[in-house]
Parts: C-alpha cells; sequence; structure tokens
C-alpha cells in the first residue's frame, strides 16, 4: 500500500468561454488510502496566444456593432439634433476627474515600488523570445519557439529590468480629443506618450508639457456631422492662442515617472512591495473604470494603441494582411490589457528552495502578471483574483510520482 498524498490538476482549455478545469485530489492517510475526490476547482488556463493570422477577441459584438451602424447610418439621413452627453460631446465628466488623478499617481507609485524591489530579485529575459521570469535560478521549460531559437528550445537568459516587467504603450497626444485623427504626414510632428497618461489627460489630468483642449460648451451633433459652436463662436478669443498642438518636445524638459520622490513608510523591501500591489490594482481598476466612459482603440493585429473616439491614420501596420489595408491599423475597441499589458510569468511556489522549474513538470505550475509575481517573492498577499491561474490548490509532485497522477 503506498503511502502518499498527491494533488493534481487537469488542464481544460476553454477559459474565454467561462470553463474551469477539474482537479482530482487524492490523499494517503498513514494508516490506510482514504480516496476522496473533488471536481471543484479555482484552477484556470490564460488565453492562447493569437496566431499571426488571427484577430483579437471583439470587446462589443458583430451584431451589436452592425446595429450601431445601422442607427448612425438612419441618424445621418435625418436633419435632427442628436444630443450627446459627456465626454462625446467634449466636456469632462467631472466625477471621474479625481479616478484619473488617482491613476496617474498610482502609476507613479508603481514605478518606484517596482525599481526598489527589483533592487533584491533578479530579473530575467529570454534573448530571442523575450519571455521573462522573476527570481533566481529562471527556469528551464522548453518554449521558446520563435525563429532563430535552439533545437531545444531552451531559453537564453540575460538580466532584465523594469522595463520588462512594465513595458510602455505609447499613443499619439491629442490636443483636441474630438479633432480630426493624425495622418500619416503628422506621424513625426505629434508626440507619443504613455497610452495610460493619455488616457488621464483625456480625462482631466492637466500637465503643463501636454496640454489639452478644455470645452466649456457641448458640442452638438446634427444629421450625423458634429457642430462645434465654441469654435465658431468663442467666448474667450485670447484662450488658445498661445499653445502649440505639436512638437512638445522642443519646448519644455519631459516630467517623467522616476521624477516624482515616493516618500514611504515602510523602509523595507516588504513594505514597498505591499505598497506597490496596491498601487497597481488601484491602477487597473481605475483605468477599467476611465475606459468605461471614454473611448480607447487597438488594432486588431497589432499592439498599437490610440486613445481617442478613433484610431490614427499612420500607415505603420506590419501584421497580417496590411498590404489590403495599405499599411494602416485595423481598429477595434481596446481592452485593459491593450492599454496596460500584464506580462505573464511562472509562478515560483516556493523561491527560497533554490530549484529550477523544469519541464516536465510546466502543466502543474501556474502563472502570475511580472509585476504581482515581483511583489508576491518579497512576501507581499496576492489577491484572491489570482487564485486560479496561480494554481494555489495544486501541490507539485516529483519526478517519480508524476506518472501515477490521475
Amino acid at each position: 500500500m503506498f503511502r502518499r498524498r498527491i494533488q493534481a490538476a487537469f488542464n481544460i482549455k476553454g477559459l474565454i468561454a467561462g470553463n474551469c478545469s477539474a482537479s482530482f485530489i487524492i490523499k494517503n492517510e498513514i494508516h490506510g488510502v482514504d480516496a476522496s475526490y473533488s471536481t471543484i476547482s479555482d484552477s484556470v488556463e490564460l488565453p492562447r496566444k493569437l496566431k499571426r493570422s488571427e484577430r483579437k477577441p471583439l470587446v462589443t459584438g458583430v451584431n451589436e456593432l452592425k446595429r450601431r451602424a445601422r442607427a448612425e447610418k438612419k441618424e445621418r439621413r435625418e436633419a435632427r439634433e442628436v444630443p450627446l452627453k459627456p465626454p462625446e460631446n467634449g466636456v469632462l465628466v467631472k466625477g471621474l476627474i479625481p479616478v484619473a488623478h488617482e491613476v496617474l499617481a498610482a502609476k507613479a507609485e508603481l514605478f518606484v515600488c517596482v525599481s526598489k524591489v527589483a533592487e533584491e530579485i533578479p530579473i530575467y529575459s529570454c534573448r530571442l523570445c523575450g519571455e521573462v521570469h522573476v527570481g533566481d535560478p529562471p527556469h528551464k521549460i522548453r518554449t521558446c519557439s520563435v525563429s532563430g531559437s535552439q533545437r531545444s528550445k531552451e531559453h537564453i537568459w540575460e538580466r532584465g529590468g523594469v522595463k520588462h516587467l512594465l513595458p510602455v504603450v505609447e499613443s499619439f497626444h491629442m490636443y483636441d480629443r474630438l479633432g480630426r485623427a493624425v495622418s500619416h504626414n503628422e506621424r513625426l510632428e505629434v508626440d507619443r506618450i504613455p497610452a495610460l497618461m493619455e488616457l488621464c489627460i483625456q480625462a482631466g489630468v492637466d500637465i503643463p508639457d501636454y496640454p489639452s483642449r478644455r470645452r466649456k460648451f457641448p458640442v452638438y451633433r446634427v444629421a450625423g456631422k458634429m457642430i462645434d459652436f465654441e469654435k465658431k463662436f468663442p467666448k474667450d478669443d485670447s484662450s488658445g492662442n498661445h499653445i502649440q498642438t505639436s512638437g512638445f518636445w522642443g519646448t519644455t524638459k519631459r516630467s517623467t515617472e522616476n521624477d516624482k520622490t515616493l516618500s514611504l513608510p515602510h523602509h523595507d523591501v516588504k513594505g514597498f512591495a505591499e505598497i506597490g500591489m496596491e498601487a497597481w490594482d488601484k491602477m487597473r481598476s481605475g483605468a477599467i473604470q476611465l475606459m468605461q466612459k471614454y473611448a480607447v482603440q487597438t488594432c486588431g493585429y497589432c499592439p498599437e494603441v490610440q486613445v481617442g473616439p478613433k484610431g490614427h491614420r499612420v500607415r505603420q501596420c506590419q501584421a497580417f494582411k496590411h498590404q489590403m489595408r495599405d499599411g494602416q491599423h485595423a481598429w477595434q475597441e481596446a481592452t485593459i490589457d491593450d492599454l496596460v499589458p500584464p506580462v505573464y510569468v511562472w509562478h515560483v511556489q516556493d523561491p527560497h528552495s533554490g530549484v529550477p522549474q523544469i519541464d516536465a513538470l510546466k502543466r502543474y505550475y501556474g502563472k502570475l502578471p511580472a509585476v504581482v509575481e515581483l511583489f508576491a517573492q518579497v512576501g507581499a498577499k496576492v489577491g484572491s483574483n489570482y487564485d486560479g491561474i496561480m494554481r494555489a490548490d495544486v501541490a507539485l509532485p516529483s519526478l517519480d510520482e508524476e506518472k501515477l497522477v490521475v
């Protein structure tokens, strides 16, 4: 009679459809075998990596998009005024202005905390495919399958930094979010700034380096066309005359996230990790709240993002069938993962063991966003919303027990 305790989980695809994987738990007691089975588990799989020819899933269904297009076409035929609500009429949503300030402050706080914790926890990046690993030693899972990789598909690791954990997604800065889109000839004249910062600016944060037009009177839509009475009959003739709507890099010094010094009550690494974890959750939840009102567009085939009601017209897309679009992007509604991409890494259950993760047991390992994994390895508490992907309820079997797993 074997006296073992094996806890395993099956990988069942279908997270997008809302399905969860099942796990079977077999517990062997000291004086006998007590088989207790549980088919309920929180273990889930991350969305699979899309192929080059596949388009990102649509946030809004195709039928709903067609219905909106038919309604707009019918509206253009009727010469009547359609009332618009903020921010579609160019006026700020007053209730979201504090949220925009909190998101920008959390972003600066997060960069400082990640920089502090990264001094203690090593970060590795694959030289070929760009995969990231947090902790020492790096894993030995053979998932490097890009062009030019080794035949064994093992990663070639090198030391990484904060930029690998928090990649910056840029967007063109719009002086007037309801103005015309950036053309291809203007691509070098308009600033590109972090998309999250651009979202906060359009939601009400005033940054002198990046001016934005604030309307006092709303715009109107008549027969499908936008009519801006404030532009035709300005109330303040002197407003905006000294503002340059492009080429800001030659005027003043840029303010970055690291320019702001963060005074924290904790002086240990764990204190920075706990505050950074709160800043990460606050930044993402606040950005989701802003995106429910302020539109953000992304390309369906490449990572390009444009904050605003419509995408730009720069012909720089090199993704699938870009020749048929003349290099322009296939714009669609963006998600929070397009604006703040979470770089998922393999979760290390015991970072102090010194044993690397191996390829034979990769189906038992969970994953976490790289920032969350970094903070978790120094003792910060991980939220319960990550239990499914980190597989906290799965015990890693040894190599001689793996063949006995159900």
